[in-house]
């Protein structure tokens, strides 16, 4: 489990490839290699991957075919930059909101609105899980807990405060760039619960 605050922002120092399968190896900052080992989880951009190995100065990470193609990391490139937290440890302040890891969907960057005051930015999502978007509400980008802004058709803004630009990588992506999202799951479960509740008494009055 994680919370959504990002730790560091860190590169990618190798990738390997191979037919249904890339190892990345991250570089970390000594605070966060600090008491990791190999099996541990971590989100790489919000996505929860296991350790398989811990360097001096970097982790290494199997990413699996179905999370190649559900997610950013198969786009990543050597010396990008990916958001990392390592996993909750009860007892800690969570400051954002509690996410699994697991990935929903993409959505992708229509634009960026910039100015001395401001950073928004406007993402467009599947309209399938447009339902769980809400206005104030919480949602998972790129591993950051973010609150949800003005929502338009498939669209919706976010607005990033300095801190956040600084910690992730969310202020360095373009245009038609695609972010990893995972949909809060209280609001995931209510709004099935009450679609469900609503169809069986249409069912019922038939």
């Amino acid at each position: 489990m994680f919370t959504g605050i990002v730790q560091a922002c860190c590169k990618v120092l190798a990738i390997e490839k191979k037919p249904g399968l890339h190892t990345l190896q991250i570089a970390l900052p000594p605070e966060l290699l600090e008491g990791l080992q190999t099996g541990a989880s971590v989100a790489n951009n919000g996505v929860c991957l296991t350790v398989t190995r811990v360097g001096h100065d970097r982790a290494f990470f199997d990413v699996m075919e179905e999370t190649l193609n559900l997610t950013n990391l198969g786009n990543l490139q050597v010396h990008d930059d990916v958001n990392i937290e390592r996993s909750l440890q009860f007892g800690k302040e969570i400051g954002g909101h509690i996410l699994s890891g697991h990935i929903h969907t993409q959505a992708k960057l229509v634009t960026v609105d910039q100015t001395d005051t401001h950073y928004d930015l406007t993402l467009e999502l599947p309209s399938v899980w447009m339902k769980y978007v809400l206005y104030k509400g919480f949602i998972g980008i790129n591993g950051c807990s973010l609150t949800i802004g003005n929502i338009k058709n498939n669209c919706f803004v976010l607005h990033l405060i300095p801190e956040t630009l600084r910690l992730t990588n969310l202020g360095r992506y373009q245009p038609g760039m695609f972010f990893n999202i995972e949909i809060d799951s209280q609001t995931q479960t209510i709004v099935d619960t009450v679609e469900r509740v609503l169809a069986q008494k249409d069912v019922a009055q038939r």
